[in-house]
């Protein structure tokens, strides 16, 4: 957990590539006090531990099912499961769960510093309150997500890939039928941490916050994901937002954690 002072920022964005329906502007001078969040993503290994303590069960294991890209699946469970109709890249997979994130036949061993996926909102906040915390609000996560520069799109600044290199976890190559190599999460603190020393704010998976979306009243996600790509998802930003129902579970949607302090 990294502590952080009380302050004021602009939170929001009006750039272009922003989805008007997501509510990411206007740009607003917010206060935040002070708060303590966690400088990765929840890994298997810390889900883990908190499944062995408390006997907890996801809504995924509850459901029997959970989203999965359809990238992620084996030539036969690609096959045998069919593709959800508004969004074909997503299968709806019997038996994917988060020690399990690719589907019955698929393992989490070997990923255990991965952020961990195919928790609900309702699963997360278990978690948080196990650990004595909570999640982050909107206006914190995204404090913490910009490490301390004033409305830059990226946790580094305002090119995506400075000097042509990669700085997160989006898709590779033209999504969703054509990567370029590995589709996937990858370890919680992989590249370079922001200047508050957060990792992966962006990219790599969507993280729950306590925020609501709009009249819906579901609970918000932040910072985009693996599967982020520019022709169907510019949401990789400081400001991306999504939002879900507390008891859905997806397959690049994981959650960090955050703490009164003071």
């Amino acid at each position: 957990m990294i502590g952080l002072s009380a302050t004021t920022f602009r939170m929001g964005s009006e750039d272009e590539l922003a989805y008007p329906a997501d509510g990411e502007g206007p740009v607003r001078e917010v206060a935040v006090g002070p708060f303590a969040i966690g400088a990765a993503s929840v890994t298997v290994a810390e889900f883990a531990a908190f499944v062995a303590a408390t006997g907890h069960r996801t809504d995924a294991e509850t459901f029997g099912d959970s989203m999965v890209f359809a990238g992620r699946l084996t030539d036969e469970l690609r096959a045998s499961t069919p593709a959800v109709a508004e969004a074909p890249w997503w299968r709806q997979v019997r038996g994917a769960t988060w020690f399990a994130p690719d589907g019955p036949d698929s393992t989490a061993a070997g990923r255990e510093d991965h952020p961990v996926t195919h928790v609900s909102h309702r699963d997360a906040q278990a978690y948080a309150q196990w650990v004595g915390a909570r999640l982050p609000t909107e206006a914190e996560w995204e404090y913490a997500a910009r490490g301390g520069l004033d409305q830059q799109p990226y946790p580094w600044g305002a090119v995506r890939d400075p000097e042509g290199v990669r700085r997160m976890n989006i898709f590779p190559g033209d999504f969703p039928e054509d990567p370029h190599g590995e589709a996937g999460t990858m370890p919680a603190r992989s590249f370079e941490p922001n200047g508050l020393g957060l990792y992966n704010t962006t990219g790599n998976v969507w993280e729950w916050t306590a925020g609501t979306f709009g009249a819906t009243g579901n609970p918000v996600a932040r910072g985009g994901s693996y599967m982020c790509h520019e022709n169907y998802c510019r949401r990789y930003r400081t400001t991306g937002r999504t939002q879900a129902t507390a008891d859905t579970t997806l397959g690049h949607t994981g959650f960090r954690i955050a703490a009164d302090v003071g």
